[in-house]
């Protein structure tokens, strides 16, 4: 594929094995580490925690379908396609280490099933459900205000219902208020330009409940990160389950970092850690 590069970022394409074009970029030298985002974010929200692991590691941050320049979801999205995406950029770069977040964690335990090629795997709260622990009955609110092209609604609602305890006891008028002084407009406005994909691939994390058997097949170490102020009820279950369950894996929780420790609150402490493991 054609590579094109500036003095401050590179980046390439692949095709998947369904046709699809996957878009990636490129930061540092080294070792190859695939960098794999969750929902409503893009590889540039992860810009801080390429940048620092790109002084050790070449980091791979895959654009996942769906969003920016790769292709659409497609009619038969599935966290299938998500992992045949994961392994195309593997085989195209060769890296060995795989790295994933929330959504993009449960895609990395996925990928790394029945998969020698990986070394080492770490997560960082990866959606991983069990006992149906992720709340899904936001679902049909959230639709109703996507059908409507009410987007700060339909993000509200769904804000409320996924966030941490003090989110979920706010009513809807407020949340509404809240989140422009939160989240910045160009923030915003591109989640709202991924809520449709956010809904899909909360529905995957669904249909996924109590399947954490299947990551007995994980042969590589997995690194198992957390943040002590994340406040979700499921990151617990899912941490202490896969430590159970996995033939590899070590635990560490950032007491200080919330839920979004790799792209926000914490990128330069996670980054350290990184290096330090896949090193």
């Amino acid at each position: 594929m054609n590579n094109n590069t500036t003095s401050t970022n590179r980046r390439d394409t692949l095709i998947s094995k369904d046709g699809t074009i996957i878009n990636y970029y490129i930061t540092g030298s080294g070792p190859g580490l695939i960098l794999i985002h969750g929902v409503l974010s893009m590889p540039g929200n992860y810009s801080e925690l390429a940048s620092l692991l790109g002084e050790n590691f070449t980091v791979y941050s895959i654009e996942r379908r769906g969003r920016g320049l790769s292709g659409p979801q497609g009619d038969n999205y599935s966290l299938l396609k998500e992992c045949e995406d994961v392994e195309a950029l593997q085989k195209q770069t060769q890296a060995s280490y795989l790295f994933g977040h929330s959504y993009g964690g449960l895609i990395a335990l996925e990928a790394g099933r029945n998969n020698k090629t990986f070394k080492k795997i770490a997560v960082y709260e990866p959606a991983v459900i069990v006992d149906a622990a992720i709340d899904m009955s936001w679902a049909p609110a959230y639709q109703k205000y996507m059908a409507k092209k009410k987007y700060l609604d339909a993000f509200a609602v769904f804000s409320i219902a996924t966030g941490p305890g003090n989110a979920q006891k706010t009513p809807l008028w407020l949340m509404k208020i809240m989140l422009p002084f939160f989240v910045k407009k160009t923030e915003r406005m591109q989640m709202y330009n991924m809520l449709p994909a956010n809904l899909i691939e909360h529905q995957e994390v669904a249909d996924k409940n109590n399947t954490y058997q299947n990551y007995k097949e994980v042969s590589a170490m997995v690194l198992l990160m957390s943040g002590g102020k994340s406040g979700l009820g499921w990151v617990d279950k899912a941490i202490k389950t896969l430590a159970q369950v996995l033939p590899a894996s070590k635990l560490m929780k950032f007491t200080k970092l919330d839920h979004f420790g790799p792209d926000k609150t914490g990128p330069a402490e996670i980054a350290r850690e990184l290096k330090d493991y896949f090193k």
